[in-house]
């Protein structure tokens, strides 16, 4: 099954399921660390954002609750070129993507991040949807 992530202007990147099975909108941003993923994810500075991040491969060392920035994930979702299954890292208590299902957190992976990541920096603010939908009915709901 196919996830999508919508555009407002209509720009459509397809990839696979990561995290939640829900459909969550918001503002499109990126981060481009290397490290710091769980921070971000649990940053109220991010609330309500959806965010992708730029380094390649997220998860690798997996979820532990020393590190949140506050008690639940603020982010509606995230963008990832490609998610860790497999977490390494003695602190690590669980992987992205289990972590993303217990707190109902919708991803996307498998995308080209870094054609997103231009296309954001030159469009600007830009709202998208992560959705299972079809990309014309989630489109349609987004932009009402």
């Amino acid at each position: 099954m196919a996830r999508h992530l919508v555009l407002k202007d209509g720009t459509v990147y397809s990839g696979q399921p990561l995290g939640a099975d829900l459909e969550s909108a918001g503002e499109v941003v990126f981060n481009t660390g290397m490290t710091g993923y769980q921070e971000i994810l649990t940053d109220p500075s991010y609330a309500g954002q959806i965010v992708l991040f730029t380094y390649p491969l997220i998860g690798n060392y997996g979820i532990n609750a020393d590190d949140f920035e506050s008690e639940r994930v603020q982010v509606s979702g995230i963008i990832v070129r490609e998610a860790a299954a497999s977490p390494s890292n003695w602190r690590s208590r669980k992987s992205l993507d289990t972590f993303l299902k217990e707190n109902s957190t919708p991803g996307i992976q498998g995308i080209d991040t870094r054609a997103l990541t231009k296309y954001l920096r030159s469009a600007g603010v830009t709202m998208g949807m992560i959705t299972s939908d079809s990309p014309a009915t989630a489109l349609e709901r987004l932009r009402r």
